[in-house]
């Protein structure tokens, strides 16, 4: 049967920039966890934590969880952040979904950027590691700041090749999801001016991406954090977006096929997304035996926070 983890972050009050978990057995439903507090507590960095993303390691199994490094709960407002925040993602890693080694944190921004957010990592099989992309506001001798997406490669999210400019826009751009389907990748981000997501695929991860006509995408305004997952079917995939301007969550659009553009949103009574709420994270596969094994550790008080 299998299921889903979600994790993500709840905001920006208390406690709401920490690592949170959600299950579903179908990818629409979703029960919190740990009675709806936090799995996972950064004590390092600026010691809060956003945009959390989990990744598995197809060679041994392993499991890494990345995340922005980033408190605006402190006071120090969005500016600071921007321009003058943590050049640093921040990991845990783990065997079991119960046993976490960290946090630790990993210097990843280049020396002109005032931000490393929302880190994501896809497995590149060309390279037999990990693509890592994020967004980091650099001015690249410009008076005048712009959000660009960055890259590395990474065997184990301890030692990173140099950071490289992997994807950059008219407009500022950040939030960036990689789905792979049929030998293509197809890449999901926000551009930041507009608040809007742009679909694009590529049959290379590094190559050339070519955007794709969405008019669903293109007049769904005022949302972020794009993830996406195969449902049980293993033909849909469902596309989720966090409604933030509204501040009514994520919305789940599905499609059969990622290269049409074409996704339908569901109806309210389709899906349910939890009590607590859920902004800026990312969604897991897991087996049988990690889901129970997860929910027995919830109930038992036994994974770390």
């Amino acid at each position: 049967m299998a299921g889903y983890l979600f994790v993500h972050f709840t905001g920006e009050e208390k406690d709401g920039e920490q690592i949170y978990f959600s299950l579903s057995r179908d990818g629409l439903h979703w029960n919190d966890v740990n009675r709806g507090a936090p799995v996972l507590r950064s004590t390092i960095g600026t010691r809060g934590v956003r945009d959390p993303f989990p990744v598995r390691n197809p060679l041994d199994g392993k499991i890494y969880l990345i995340a922005t490094d980033l408190r605006i709960e402190a006071g120090n407002g969005w500016e600071a952040a921007q321009e003058r925040g943590s050049r640093s993602l921040i990991v845990w890693e783990t065997k079991d979904l119960v046993h976490f080694d960290g946090p630790r944190s990993c210097e990843v921004g280049i020396a002109q950027a005032g931000c490393v957010w929302a880190p994501e990592a896809v497995f590149d099989r060309r390279e037999n590691a990990f693509l890592v992309f994020f967004a980091s506001m650099t001015k690249n001798g410009g008076n005048k700041g712009k959000h660009r997406i960055y890259a590395s490669y990474t065997k184990d999210f301890r030692e990173f090749t140099e950071t490289f400019l992997y994807m950059e826009r008219e407009n500022h751009v950040i939030d960036t999801t990689i789905l792979e389907s049929g030998g293509r990748y197809y890449r999901i981000s926000k551009d930041e001016t507009e608040k809007r997501l742009i679909l694009e695929s590529s049959d290379s991860l590094t190559g050339m991406f070519t955007q794709i006509v969405s008019p669903v995408l293109a007049k769904l305004k005022g949302v972020e954090g794009p993830e996406g997952y195969l449902l049980p079917d293993g033909k849909t995939w469902c596309l989720i977006a966090d409604r933030f301007e509204e501040g009514t969550g994520y919305l789940p659009m599905l499609t059969e096929d990622l290269s049409s553009g074409d996704f339908r949103i569901l109806q309210p009574d389709r899906y349910d997304m939890g009590g607590t709420k859920k902004r800026h994270g990312g969604i897991l596969q897991i087996t049988d035996e990690e889901y129970e094994r997860l929910e027995g550790a919830c109930r038992a008080e036994t994974v770390i926070a």
